[in-house]
């Protein structure tokens, strides 16, 4: 004769049904929403090949360079501040390549040079490049 003694007793075990379709919901939710949020800024990387030889044009780049006593010079020829926008709209104003290289001294505020790139962009100047080499005035 056999008693049992288990008979009565009632098993616990979770539910997981619903947590699994919790779950994939919340993955979907995230794979589609990720590819959405994703920022950035559109840079341009330079190009590896020369450019070729009597293309035609002016290809010589122009480089904005602000001294450490916040002086400009626009290809080591200085440039009074205040006139700095005319002088670039007169420049660029029979140019196709409207782009324009940015150079400062490593001592200067970043302010400053964010105040030369104002005008640079107000005097129609569509690309703008940064040289991130060290610079030091007077050297």
């Amino acid at each position: 004769m056999s008693v049992d003694i288990g008979a009565n007793k009632q098993k616990s075990e979770p539910n997981v049904v619903p947590l699994c379709d919790i779950l994939l919901v919340l993955l979907i939710i995230f794979m589609v929403i990720t590819p959405v949020m994703q920022k950035g800024i559109d840079i341009k990387l330079p190009e590896t090949q020369q450019a070729e030889e009597g293309g035609g044009g002016d290809v010589r780049g122009i480089v904005l360079t602000l001294e450490s006593d916040r002086t400009v010079k626009i290809n080591q020829d200085a440039v009074d501040l205040n006139v700095l926008e005319s002088t670039l709209r007169d420049l660029y104003q029979t140019r196709t390549d409207k782009t324009i290289f940015i150079r400062a001294d490593e001592t200067l505020n970043y302010q400053d040079v964010l105040r030369i790139i104002d005008i640079a962009k107000g005097a129609g100047i569509e690309v703008l490049g940064v040289i991130p080499e060290r610079y030091k005035s007077g050297i």
